[in-house]
């Protein structure tokens, strides 16, 4: 598809896409908004500017690959597909409801879906797998992982990220939504992360470190992610700094709002917000 290079409208589309988020999280009653809100600027230009895909024939043999690792965001993820024309948009009316197509956390029975996700950690070693595939394959496409900051206690994140680095998985990028909040709490007070670039750094991985609400910074780590001169090699991970639940006020930074829908009245405090923004 057709790439958009202009920042404004990207910046545009990510915060149509906000309302999409909120309106389906608070018509279901249930969801994940917090985390949803905070990649939503990252999947927009992955998308819309960077990503080469084909929603007419979502099993393009070289497309490129999008693994949601930290599965239940799938407002987020929806809200793409549906808008890019994967499925029709009167699918997100039944998100999560028993016997719809879109349920809680992504399933490769969705187009547009490349892995069904339930545990958190398994997205990078499913993707590896991808990436391992295309090697042997002799294709040229690249597996983009998102993964939670929360997500990276655990320890099967980093064997993957081991097993990348040791086999110059170079086609492999991780998008690392770095919002602080896990489950109902702050990342620091549960298990500390920190210093996770050196971490990854130690691990043979290329890192940049962007602000991940700053639409030309992620355009430009994406550029830089698929540029062989700068990654030497190496599989890639890009560190965004975000704010969960950003773009609603009283959802920003917010731990409740991890997995909790917003009332009639939030609900429309945060439409209000999200329609001054533009």
């Amino acid at each position: 598809m057709q790439k958009v290079t202009n920042p404004e409208q990207l910046k545009k589309t990510a915060n149509s896409l906000r309302k999409v988020i909120v309106e389906m999280v608070h018509r279901a009653q249930s969801g994940h908004p917090g985390g949803s809100l905070s990649a939503i600027d990252i999947l927009t230009v992955l998308y819309y500017y960077k990503l080469h895909h084909d929603p007419k024939n979502p099993k393009w043999a070289d497309r490129d690959r999008f693994i949601l690792s930290k599965g239940h965001c799938t407002p987020a993820m929806y809200s793409i597909l549906a808008e890019l024309g994967y499925f029709p948009k009167e699918e997100l009316v039944g998100y999560r409801k028993l016997n719809a197509l879109l349920q809680g956390h992504t399933s490769i029975h969705i187009p547009g879906v490349e892995m069904s996700a339930g545990s958190l950690g398994q997205g990078l070693s499913y993707g590896n797998g991808i990436a391992f595939a295309g090697k042997m394959d002799k294709k040229d496409y690249k597996v983009y992982v998102m993964v939670g900051d929360g997500e990276t206690q655990e320890g099967q994140v980093w064997e993957a990220a081991q097993t990348a680095g040791v086999h110059k998985l170079d086609n492999v990028v991780v998008l690392l939504d770095r919002n602080k909040i896990q489950n109902d709490w702050f990342v620091e007070k549960t298990k500390s992360i920190e210093p996770i670039g050196d971490k990854w750094r130690a691990f043979n991985w290329h890192v940049i470190e962007i602000d991940g609400h700053d639409v030309k910074q992620i355009m430009k780590a994406l550029d830089d992610a698929n540029n062989p001169a700068i990654v030497n090699g190496k599989p890639c991970i890009i560190i965004a700094q975000t704010v969960k639940g950003k773009g609603v006020s009283f959802m920003e930074n917010n731990p409740d709002f991890h997995g909790k829908a917003p009332n009639d009245a939030e609900f429309k405090q945060a439409m209000e917000e999200l329609d001054k923004n533009g």
